[in-house]
């Protein structure tokens, strides 16, 4: 072993896969990229890093909620892109050819392009001031079935991503956790 610099331990743990978040406030719809995020529960309730550095938090905080897309791989240098640039400039939607639905119980749009989609209200703030972590609710998930690409990437958080792969199915084994499959 040799030493490694501690201000880039985090991309040996670092979330995966990267998603889109898009929000909606005030007539104008935004989508940024992110990968600071974690499930902390099975509602699922994800915990998610936005802050008042990102052009969505304002919306974000404004109207407590968004929704969480995730892409595939045949979209990674689009959702980087969109990363590398603020809805405070440009209308993400139109530059990056993506097209908004309505959801059901969120005025943030989904992403037609994504494999899954996942309505999201913010039901907890308490670490929003301090760290940027805001905690969300999934309230209702869409999926596409007939997307042929279903690999999703994850950023190592030095701007290379590791593509999802081969699935182990390794249900069988799981029977602590067999209600949750």
């Amino acid at each position: 072993m040799i030493e490694f610099p501690i201000s880039k331990a985090f991309q040996f743990i670092e979330p995966g896969p990267v998603v889109l978040v898009s929000t909606a406030h005030k007539g104008k719809a935004n989508v940024m990229t992110l990968s600071w995020h974690m499930v902390v529960d099975f509602t699922p309730l994800i915990g998610c890093i936005i802050g008042p550095w990102d052009w969505s938090y304002n919306a974000l905080m404004a109207t407590k909620e968004c929704v969480i897309a995730v892409p595939t791989v045949d979209l990674l240098e689009k959702v980087v892109d969109i990363g590398n640039c603020s809805g405070r400039d440009i209308d993400k939607f139109a530059r990056f050819d993506l097209t908004p639905l309505p959801a059901k119980d969120v005025q943030a749009p989904l992403i037609a392009e994504c494999l899954a989609n996942i309505e999201c209200r913010v039901v907890d703030t308490t670490l929003t001031d301090k760290y940027g972590l805001s905690i969300l609710e999934g309230v209702r998930a869409w999926i596409d079935p007939d997307r042929k690409e279903r690999r999703t990437c994850h950023a190592n958080g030095d701007g290379t991503f590791v593509v999802d792969g081969e699935t182990i199915d390794l249900k069988e084994r799981m029977v602590k956790w067999q209600d949750t499959l």
